[in-house]
């Protein structure tokens, strides 16, 4: 991977992003801010998932609240709140407690008003995520551009990035988002040409669990690997908690993950494998989540035969490598015994149990 890009430090919460500082996961709720007991409900299945940064959309000033009431209920994870149209809505989550503030400068009214956001913010300590999605460009930069194309994005952000440094404010997170994978890639390259600010990572609309999935992966797998990027989301039509687990298992494949636990090699099987490896896997799956196993630092190697499988399972900390209707247990490297097959997830799993963590 490349070497990653030095951004400047935001201080979001208890957290930094940018700089040295690790890449976090957001996610957002889609509950009624409301509706306290059901977002609190969400917040906390967030959190119990890893996500580091969560954001709130807030329709009106008095949805707002929702910031005092999380934080009295013990929530320490950053807020951020989303906010469009008003800027008093801003000033209403700001003075509630939120950790961050999303907006768009050029649809929050005047500049007086952007400037009575940035002073509420700069006193609170607050910083200003700007987001431009392809879907919501200004329309001088459509008529200028054609469409909303990379350069016209990237423009459009840095734009309202000049905005708030008219205002002598600096605490600022990028992101610049669209449905469309290639465009999403260009115009963060470009805003990581010109600009040192954290950007945030995503492919917006991306479509339900397993497309959304996918185009999430490639576009902000592909930044990651570029070495740009300080936090993402990978936004899909589904449950938050499967944005998180996503967002985690890219960061994870890219070694980028400090929460990342148990990393399972298995093969995709084939002609040559002699024992069911698909349902097998399936198993041991559910039995690391029922033993709470996912967040040890192992790799466990799960394949099906012996062309990869010895190779695979001795490169692991655990593994195993399937015969005929029997497997191999491997330990660091050394043969330990072999087993039926139908004693090889126990087996594998109380391994697992059993083996201390550095």
């Amino acid at each position: 991977m490349t070497e990653r890009r030095h951004s400047r430090a935001v201080r979001v919460g208890r957290l930094t992003v940018g700089g040295e500082s690790p890449i976090t996961v957001q996610s957002m709720t889609n509950t009624d801010p409301r509706d306290r007991a059901a977002t609190l409900r969400q917040v906390r299945a967030l959190v119990s998932a890893g996500c580091d940064v969560i954001r709130l959309a807030v329709p009106d000033a008095g949805a707002a609240a929702i910031f005092s009431y999380l934080k009295e209920q013990g929530i320490t994870v950053p807020l951020v709140a989303d906010i469009h149209f008003d800027h008093k809505i801003a000033l209403e989550a700001v003075a509630a407690g939120a950790d961050k503030i999303r907006i768009n400068p050029g649809n929050v009214g005047s500049r007086d008003k952007v400037a009575e956001v940035v002073r509420a913010c700069r006193a609170a300590g607050v910083p200003i995520r700007i987001g431009v999605n392809g879907g919501s460009l200004e329309k001088p930069l459509l008529a200028k551009y054609g469409a909303p194309t990379a350069e016209a994005i990237a423009e459009s952000a840095l734009g309202h990035a000049a905005i708030l440094e008219s205002l002598d404010f600096y605490d600022t997170v990028i992101s610049v988002k669209s449905s469309n994978v290639p465009t999403m890639i260009e115009a963060n390259r470009i805003l990581a040409q010109r600009t040192d600010y954290p950007l945030h990572l995503g492919v917006t609309e991306a479509g339900g669990l397993k497309r959304g999935t996918v185009k999430g992966a490639i576009g902000v797998g592909t930044l990651l690997a570029e070495g740009i990027g300080d936090t993402v989301r990978v936004s899909l039509t589904a449950d938050p908690v499967e944005e998180v687990a996503a967002a985690r298992e890219i960061l994870s494949a890219l070694g980028l993950d400090p929460k990342a636990g148990i990393d399972v090699v298995s093969c995709p099987t084939c002609g040559r494998t002699k024992i069911d490896l698909i349902p097998l896997l399936a198993a041991f799956e559910k039995g690391l989540d029922e033993r709470g196993l996912r967040g040890k630092k192992l790799k466990v190697a799960f394949m099906g035969c012996a062309v990869n499988g010895p190779g695979e399972a001795r490169e692991a900390d655990i593994g195993i490598a399937g015969g005929d209707g029997e497997a191999l247990l491997f330990r660091h490297g050394a043969t330990v015994a072999k087993y039926p097959a139908d004693k090889i997830v126990e087996v594998l799993l109380d391994e697992i149990e059993k083996t201390e963590v550095k």
